[in-house]
C-alpha cells in the first residue's frame, strides 16, 4: 500500500467516525465499505480527538478549572463526532437492561428514544470520563493531558475494530453490515496501530507501567463486552460497536487517573 492509499483510509475512518468535513474527493468512485479503513481508525481517532484536545490545552494555559476545563473538552468531543459512540452505548444499555429475548433486543436498538437505562449509561460513562480527565489534568498538567487523550482516542477506536471483527453482524439490514466489515488483517492492523500510538503518545506523561495497565484493562473490559454480545445476539450492531468505545475509553481513562 502506498502512503495516499492511508491518507484515503484516514480520511474514510474520519468521516465515519465523526462529522469532521472530509473533502469528497476521498469518496468519489469508492464503493462505500469500510473494511480496509477500519484498520486506520486509530490514526481517525488522533484526528478527532485534536480538536477536543487543543480546547482542554487552551483553557488550561488560560488557568481554567480543571473540571470545568475536562466537561468542556468532553462536550466538544461530543459535539465533533455527533455523540455516535454515546448513542451506541444507550441503545445498547436499554437493549442489554430490558432482559429479553434477542429479537426484542434489536427492536429496542432501532427505537431512537432512550430508557432509564441508556440514561444511567450515559450519566456513569460521562461522570467517569469527567472526573478521570480531571484528575488527570491536575496531576500531569494540560500538554501531558492533551497527548493522554490522544492516545486513549486511538486505542479506543481500535477497540471497535476489534469488536467489529469478532462478531458477524446480528442483523443484515443494519448500518454496520452495510459498510462492511473489518478483515483479519485490517482488524490486526488496527490493533497494531492502536496500541503504538496508545505507548508512545500516553508513557510519557503517565508512564510506561501505568500505559500498559491501562490498555490490558482496556483489552479485558472489550473482550468480556464482546463476549455478552455474542451471548446475547449472536452478533454486533452498529450499537455495540459505538458502546465498545466507550467502554474502551471509560476504562482506559479511569485506569490512568487511579495509577498517576
Amino acid at each position: 500500500m502506498q502512503i495516499s492509499d492511508h491518507v484515503d483510509d484516514i480520511a474514510r475512518a474520519t468521516g465515519f467516525l465523526s462529522r469532521l468535513p472530509v473533502p469528497s474527493r476521498y469518496f468519489e468512485g469508492h464503493d462505500g465499505s469500510l473494511s480496509r479503513a477500519s484498520g486506520m481508525f486509530p490514526a481517525a481517532g488522533v484526528v478527532i480527538a485534536l480538536l477536543p484536545g487543543l480546547a482542554m490545552l487552551l483553557l488550561t494555559l488560560l488557568g481554567a478549572n480543571p473540571a470545568l476545563t475536562a466537561l468542556i473538552a468532553l462536550a466538544v468531543f461530543i459535539g465533533v463526532t455527533g455523540a455516535l459512540h454515546e448513542d451506541g452505548l444507550a441503545d445498547s444499555a436499554d437493549a442489554f437492561g430490558a432482559r429479553r429475548g434477542r429479537d426484542h433486543m434489536l427492536e429496542i436498538m432501532k427505537d431512537s428514544r432512550s430508557g432509564t437505562y441508556g440514561v444511567l449509561a450515559l450519566v456513569i460513562s460521562l461522570a467517569l470520563r469527567a472526573t478521570a480527565l480531571t484528575i488527570l489534568l491536575s496531576v500531569l498538567g494540560g500538554w501531558s493531558a492533551f497527548l493522554v487523550l490522544l492516545a486513549v482516542a486511538a486505542a479506543s477506536r481500535a477497540a471497535i475494530s476489534w469488536h467489529w471483527n469478532a462478531l458477524p453482524p446480528a442483523r443484515q439490514d443494519g448500518v454496520a453490515a452495510s459498510v462492511g466489515a473489518p478483515e483479519e488483517s485490517d482488524a490486526t492492523r488496527s490493533l497494531f496501530l492502536g496500541g503504538i500510538l496508545f505507548l508512545v503518545l500516553a508513557t510519557p506523561s503517565a508512564g510506561l507501567v501505568p500505559a500498559l495497565l491501562a490498555l490490558g484493562i482496556l483489552a479485558a473490559c472489550v473482550s468480556q463486552w464482546t463476549r455478552v454480545v455474542r451471548n446475547k445476539l449472536n452478533g454486533h450492531t452498529g450499537d455495540t460497536l459505538g458502546a465498545s468505545q466507550q467502554i474502551a475509553e471509560t476504562a482506559c481513562l479511569v485506569t490512568l487517573a487511579l495509577l498517576i
